[in-house]
């Protein structure tokens, strides 16, 4: 759903509020890291806001901990 309504965004950059994901495995990271893969092959920016302490220490186990924390 999220890539669906991309098409439709006009502002430069893209931010995903993550804050209300309370439970989670590493399909979540995928998600978000495809969401990311996509926005900027279509020219756009991508940030991740609210990540969880949890989801973050998975990302730093999963070793994309960079690419999702860091604004592009």
């Amino acid at each position: 759903m999220l890539i669906q309504g991309l098409p439709a965004q006009t502002d430069t950059a893209v931010a995903v509020d993550a804050s209300s994901l309370q439970h989670f495995d590493s399909s979540a990271l995928a998600v978000l890291l495809e969401f990311r893969r996509v926005s900027l092959a279509g020219g756009k920016g991508f940030e991740v806001r609210g990540l969880s302490p949890r989801l973050t220490d998975l990302a730093r186990l999963y070793g994309v901990d960079e690419l999702l924390l860091t604004p592009v």
